[in-house]
């Protein structure tokens, strides 16, 4: 194996063991901590342009806000370490990510959510996508680390994905891929999940309040990969810690339409089906 230092195998997803057989000679992983990084430009440049247009990334300052997070600090009942991950070859883009971490208080473990995931056309199937998901593992142990925490805590990765849809190639795309990785989604015919209104807040109130998007949730529990259900509870926390997560840098009336929602989730003892993301049609309700 050609293994770079922030390689972890063990942290590798249960369907990404291709990727220990790469030849990862002259990449460099970047880890941008804030706006002023010489890299940042790059990195959310790429995401901007793959994800702005279409409203599926926040803006500029929005991000530079999440840069100054401490996961040490616990606010509101939450402590969030951000990361953006820029992966270069030679000096040349090769895939960029970014993610946070979330620590609850109460609650021992960590729960990391999956924003956003690009790579370059040269380097898609090369096995790099592999340790793009393998990552926020590492932020989580930070994160955990930098609290004072036990580094052995519960680590939830937690994506919002589109409704699965055979008619939208991209879409199906990446439920395959994640669930290729051993990814599992929560059953949305039992759990509606709804992400924030990421629209500026002028535009908000022109369309007279938040219009949040039917997404469905993608879960990989570390060591717990084979599991296929989640309790009601556990679904909940996973949810309560995105909210809070949105809830720093977006106003508390539009976030309070998603809050609503938890209101008419299952039980904390409801035990919720865990499917292959691709077995589930596109029927948000």
């Amino acid at each position: 194996m050609n293994l770079l230092p922030w390689m972890r195998p063990e942290h590798l997803a249960p369907g990404d063991t291709k990727s220990l057989r790469g030849d990862w000679r002259g990449l460099e992983l970047h880890t941008i901590r804030s706006t002023d990084d010489p890299f940042f430009e790059t990195a959310f440049g790429a995401l901007w342009k793959e994800f702005g247009a279409a409203g599926e990334m926040e803006q500029a300052s929005v991000i530079a806000e999440r840069m100054k997070w401490n996961p040490s600090q616990m606010l509101d009942g939450a402590a969030l370490l951000y990361a953006m991950q820029l992966i270069t070859h030679n000096g040349e883009f090769v895939a960029v990510r970014d993610h946070t971490a979330i620590l609850l208080a109460n609650e021992p473990g960590a729960i990391v959510h999956l924003s956003h995931n690009l790579v370059a056309p040269a380097w898609r199937r090369s096995g790099i996508a592999g340790w793009l998901r393998a990552l926020p593992v590492s932020t989580a142990l930070e994160a955990l680390a930098a609290a004072g925490r036990p580094i052995d805590a519960p680590v939830t990765l937690v994506g919002e994905m589109e409704h699965f849809n055979p008619s939208h190639a991209a879409t199906e795309i990446r439920l395959t891929a994640y669930e290729k990785a051993g990814y599992k989604m929560v059953d949305p015919e039992i759990v509606d999940y709804w992400q924030p209104d990421f629209r500026d807040p002028r535009i908000i109130d022109q369309e007279n309040g938040p219009k949040p998007i039917p997404l469905c949730l993608m879960l990989r529990r570390i060591g717990r990969e084979q599991e296929e259900f989640a309790s009601g509870a556990e679904v909940c926390q996973v949810v309560n810690a995105l909210y809070k997560m949105y809830g720093r840098g977006f106003r508390a009336r539009d976030m309070q339409v998603v809050f609503e929602t938890l209101k008419t989730y299952p039980p904390a003892d409801a035990h919720i089906p865990l499917v292959p993301p691709t077995s589930v049609p596109k029927n948000p309700k």
